[in-house]
């Protein structure tokens, strides 16, 4: 019993000592640690949480080398955020490079398999930066930390409806209706429309099976926006986007 009762006070002793330090040592790295995460400052997070995490659970483990550890690890970390600004060399072997996965409203199947992205990945983080309609993307970037940036077309941007001089402004929602080849049909006919109208517009577009297409959506006007699994490069002016 007292056993158990000392153990007790052994890890309620860590929890107290420790956290504090931790939060100081998460301040001394900085507000880019905690706020950004990008690949280096995520395993000093899981590195941190390992170590914390088996010194608060097991008393058996000396503390003093567990307080040492997460004061080494931080400074660690501060050298190393250093060395990323200073040296652009050290910082590109230590992140993830920006990758355009949108391009002049084409989504860029290549690139997304490259960063290991789904297309419902993507188009969530479209519609999270109130982009409904892939068509209205200038160019679309995964940042080193996986966030989206996103660079609208011209006529896209946001306006006033007094700047447009109209009382009513009109969506511009766009619905899947091909998705890595296959058909929604069920979206069709909402659109009181069948496969064979799909077919039509499609061979207008150059391209005579569905299964050639990555992703294509359409809008209430019934125009398709089409990305092909393979896009012609040429037509594509993808921007080179570094650290």
């Amino acid at each position: 019993m007292m056993e158990s009762l000392q153990e007790i006070f052994i890890v309620l002793g860590r929890i107290v000592t420790i956290i504090p330090l931790l939060l100081f040592m998460t301040i001394f790295m900085g507000k880019r640690a905690i706020g950004e995460i990008p690949i280096f400052d995520f395993l000093i997070v899981v590195i941190l949480g390992a170590v914390v995490g088996a010194d608060i659970a097991d008393p058996d483990i000396h503390h003093l080398p567990t307080a040492l550890a997460i004061i080494f690890i931080a400074i660690l970390q501060k050298v190393v955020a250093k060395l990323k600004i200073t040296n652009r060399f050290i910082g590109r072997l230590l992140t993830f490079e920006p990758t355009v996965v949108v391009q002049d409203g084409k989504i860029l199947n290549r690139n997304l398999k490259h960063i290991r992205y789904s297309l419902d990945n993507l188009l969530q983080m479209l519609r999270e930066k109130d982009v409904f309609n892939v068509n209205e993307v200038e160019t679309a970037i995964v940042e080193a930390n996986g966030s989206l940036s996103l660079l609208k077309k011209v006529d896209s941007q946001p306006v006033t409806r007094q700047d447009m001089n109209i009382m009513k402004a009109t969506s511009t929602m766009a619905v899947p209706v091909v998705i890595e080849g296959k058909i929604d049909v069920n979206v069709l006919k909402d659109f009181s429309l069948d496969e064979d109208w799909l077919n039509v517009q499609l061979f207008e577009h150059g391209i005579d099976d569905p299964k050639d297409i990555f992703f294509a959506s359409m809008n209430a006007d019934l125009e398709l926006q089409i990305s092909q699994y393979k896009e012609p490069e040429p037509s594509l002016k993808i921007p080179r986007i570094r650290h």
